[in-house]
């Protein structure tokens, strides 16, 4: 078919390779405009931009969809569908309808439980064991569109949004490959959401991210490994100097249990409102992320030590 694929992330690169793999014609990808990247705060175009020019696909960055030239332009692709993977800006009817087919949306979640900006993060964070892929058409509404494909992924016990990012991500390039050829025959059957269950994972923001260790263990291991990478749950362990912030980017829950912020042994076993919490990898501000055991031997942590 013809499509235009719009989106912006490493999430959507996997889903825009798969595409041209089938060897649909992408007449035109859209991404957002480039962005300061890297210590030097250079100007680079996004993963999906840097896709398509290494394979010679027109590409167009436009601030606003909305833009009525921007529009114009889109309906006179003449397309098949347009396909969306974590494109960045709300798309009015006049571009979700231009396309003969339609526009459909890879999004990472069960859906309706999970719609919104950061479903991969809000999962892991909520304690789900079950999360997965969708593709859905694509309404006005906020992720609100009929379901054409499902696939289904477990949450493990150690699992990070970086980790459950990519899994993600490879099962959803399969999962739009397979729904674009059931579109194409005419076989795709599509099922509108529930009312009921109805979530919404808000973007996280960095002012949320730091870790009250009054809260129960549970929570702040999910915390933890939902906000790893970004933004990064953290807090702050006390040195001759000041305090040291710290990203904990790896824990896991354990039953033991102590006085709320205070570690329970010198291996970054931190007691917490409800059990413990045990840090398995960090990241001290400034440098790498290192496995706890390497980075307490450059920075001891005593049981004992009260962190903040």
């Amino acid at each position: 078919m013809r499509l235009a694929f719009l989106g912006t992330p490493d999430f959507a690169v996997s889903a825009l390779a798969a595409i041209v793999a089938a060897g649909h014609e992408v007449a035109c990808v859209y991404s957002q405009p480039p962005a300061p990247r890297g210590r030097g705060h250079e100007l680079k175009p996004s993963p999906v931009h840097a896709f398509a020019d290494s394979h010679d696909i027109a590409v167009r960055t436009p601030v606003s969809m909305r833009d009525p030239a921007e529009i114009a332009a889109f309906a006179a692709l003449n397309l098949d569908a347009a396909v969306v993977v974590a494109f960045g800006q709300i798309l009015p009817a006049a571009i979700l309808d231009a396309p003969r087919l339609g526009s459909f949306n890879v999004h990472g979640s069960l859906l309706p439980r999970w719609r919104g900006a950061a479903p991969i993060q809000r999962a892991i964070m909520a304690g789900d064991k079950v999360t997965g892929v969708q593709v859905m058409r694509m309404t006005e509404g906020l992720d609100e569109g009929p379901v054409l494909a499902t696939a289904t992924l477990r949450i493990d016990a150690l699992e990070t949004a970086a980790t459950l990012h990519d899994r993600m991500a490879a099962a959803g390039a399969d999962l739009i490959v397979r729904t674009l050829a059931d579109i194409e025959a005419g076989r795709a059957v599509e099922t509108p959401q529930p009312d009921s269950g109805v979530t919404y994972a808000k973007k996280l923001r960095p002012q949320h991210a730091r870790l009250d260790w009054t809260k129960p263990g549970p929570g702040l291991d999910a915390k933890i490994r939902g906000m790893s990478p970004s933004p990064g749950a953290w807090f702050e362990i006390p040195t001759d100097k000041g305090p040291m912030r710290v990203k904990a980017l790896l824990s896991t829950f354990e039953d033991q249990t102590g006085t709320p912020a205070v570690t329970l042994d010198d291996r970054l076993l931190v007691a917490t409102g409800e059990g413990a919490v045990r840090l398995l990898r960090v990241q001290r501000e400034g440098r790498g992320p290192q496995d706890a055991e390497v980075f307490l031997r450059g920075t001891p942590v005593p049981s004992g030590t009260r962190l903040s």
